[in-house]
């Protein structure tokens, strides 16, 4: 996959100490992925980058909102999101990026890319049911949702009565057994 410009910091003309960087992602950030789920999205990210003499320690905090369809009802609404992570970047003799908040990067690099950073930041805060707000507090009208109500199963006193005059007055027999041990 092709790399962003605008995600990649060359951070070798930075001096020692922290940097702020600001990125507001749009949807067209996650059709360079081909992630298609969601249909509009605005999330603001702030990236202070802290550079010592050894390694570089990276913030991200993003905060915004993605829109999504709702599982239930597949009605499209905004899911609030938030989330931070740190990443510490090393140097050493090759590229390493099995651990998750630590990445090595070969000797005599002069930027880094973090645009998958930021991907898996807005991909990993949003929920995994996702549940239109208006289904939650009852005040979405939606087709879908009357038909789920009309098919769903009946309250547990309604089935308490039925089980208790459908049952084979042999059973209660047996279930005497069972008791008196």
């Amino acid at each position: 996959m092709k790399s962003l410009k605008e995600f990649t910091i060359p951070f070798v003309g930075l001096k020692i100490g922290k940097h702020h960087f600001e990125y507001d992602i749009k949807e067209a950030f996650f059709k360079h992925f081909e992630y298609e789920d969601f249909n509009d999205v605005d999330v603001h990210v702030d990236l202070i980058l802290e550079k010592k003499s050894t390694l570089l320690e990276l913030h991200f905090k993003i905060f915004g909102w993605v829109n999504v369809n709702c599982d239930l009802t597949n009605e499209p609404y905004n899911q609030d999101i938030e989330n931070e992570f740190d990443l510490v970047v090393n140097f050493g003799n090759e590229y390493n990026d099995e651990n998750i908040d630590l990445l090595i990067v070969p000797h005599g690099t002069y930027e880094i890319n973090i645009q998958q950073y930021i991907y898996e930041l807005i991909i990993l805060a949003v929920p995994i049911k996702r549940i239109h707000p208006g289904v939650e507090d009852g005040t979405l009208d939606s087709e879908i949702l009357k038909k789920l109500e009309e098919l769903s199963p009946k309250l547990k006193e309604d089935k308490k009565k039925d089980k208790t005059e459908d049952i084979d007055p042999r059973w209660n027999t047996l279930k005497k057994l069972l008791t008196d041990k």
